[in-house]
This record gives structure tokens, C-alpha cells and sequence, in this order.
């Protein structure tokens, strides 16, 4: 539950309330993650406050409603703390549109497959360039920089997986276009030689 134990490091430093977190969830990972909804970050907090790992107290507000403020507990430490300091390991394989596009296109022929990979090669292309951008823009923010670079990273990857595709499926994508050829000119001598028995 990757999101729950981000809410947990963010509660380090001070207690804070749910669109306080928001924020600074939001400056401190920058662009490449995208929002986080505030309906489901509450949604973490009330389970976080069930498991023990965050204390919910109420401020209360002359000028304004109430609000509920988060504390890390001792037991909310130590979960980060196990959490953070374990090696990530990946259990979902390697899921990705562009594995089934691949096949897609392999199935269609050469011609396919060529217009598939240079079509994805521009928009990897145009990615690394506002990567670029975006990293110039955060330099100062250090763990925006890191999530920038590994955006590079990924999509400097994702360039050379293009070569390996078009050299791995190149040849299975003329054998399709090979046999939908054969199996065309058998239907045409098949549909002439009805025509000529008829």
C-alpha cells in the first residue's frame, strides 16, 4: 500500500490535516505522479487511524468548521520504517499496452509493424523532451529530480525496447503477412476452380 505509508512519511515532520497532505504530497512528487484525490486520501487516513498508525484530534476553529488533524503514532513510525527501508520487488510482471499493440501489429504484417514502432519511437521522443523541461524546472526540488530521472530512465528503456521489438518481430510479422498471402491465393484457386465447375 504504497500510498498509505507516502501519507505516513509526510506525518513525520508534523501533524497535519487531510488538504494540508494533499499539498505537500503533491510538491513533494511533482508532476510524474499526478493528484491525489482527496476523497481517497481520506479514505487512507480513516484506515490508517483504524490500523494504529495515525491519531485523529479535532482543532477547533472560531472562523471556520472544525477540522481533524493526523499525528503519526509509534506504531506508524515503525510500519514506515519497515516499509522504507525493504528492496521493492515487482509481483505483477511486466504489464504494458504496448505489449499487446506489438502483438497487434505483428499480426498485421511488416508494414504494421513499422508504422506501430515509428509512431511510439515520436512519442517517446516527445516525452524525453518534456522530461527535460520538467527536470530544469525542478532541479531544486530534490525528490521531484529523482522521479524525473527515473522517468528518463524508463523512457530511454522503453526507445531501446523498440529496437529489440523490431528486430524480435520483424520476422514473425512477414511470416503473418507470408501466410495471409498463401491463404489468399488459396481462396482465389479455390473460389476459380467452383467458378469453373459451375
Amino acid at each position: 500500500m504504497p500510498l498509505h505509508h507516502a501519507v505516513l512519511a509526510l506525518l513525520t515532520r508534523r501533524p497535519n490535516h487531510g488538504y494540508e497532505l494533499k499539498a505537500r504530497f503533491e510538491e513533494a512528487i511533482g508532476p510524474q505522479w499526478g493528484g491525489l484525490n482527496i476523497g481517497h486520501l481520506y479514505q487512507i487516513l480513516e484506515r490508517l487511524v483504524r490500523d494504529g498508525y495515525v491519531s485523529r484530534s479535532q482543532v477547533t476553529q472560531t472562523d471556520r468548521p472544525d477540522k481533524n488533524l493526523y499525528t503519526l503514532t509509534e506504531a506508524g513510525e515503525a510500519e514506515l520504517r519497515s516499509w522504507a527501508t525493504t528492496a521493492w520487488v515487482r509481483v505483477g510482471g511486466f504489464r504494458d499496452e504496448l505489449f499487446l499493440k506489438l502483438l497487434g501489429a505483428s499480426a498485421l504484417g511488416p508494414q504494421a509493424l513499422t508504422t506501430l514502432i515509428e509512431s511510439q519511437r515520436q512519442t517517446y521522443l516527445s516525452e524525453l523532451a518534456g522530461l527535460a523541461r520538467q527536470r530544469r524546472a525542478h532541479a531544486a526540488e530534490p525528490l521531484v529530480a529523482v522521479l524525473i530521472d527515473a522517468a528518463v530512465a524508463h523512457t530511454k528503456a522503453d526507445l531501446e525496447l523498440l529496437d529489440s521489438a523490431a528486430q524480435h518481430l520483424g520476422p514473425l510479422a512477414a511470416a503473418h503477412d507470408d501466410t495471409q498471402t498463401q491463404a489468399q491465393g488459396d481462396t482465389d484457386v479455390t473460389g476459380g476452380s467452383r467458378a469453373e465447375s459451375a
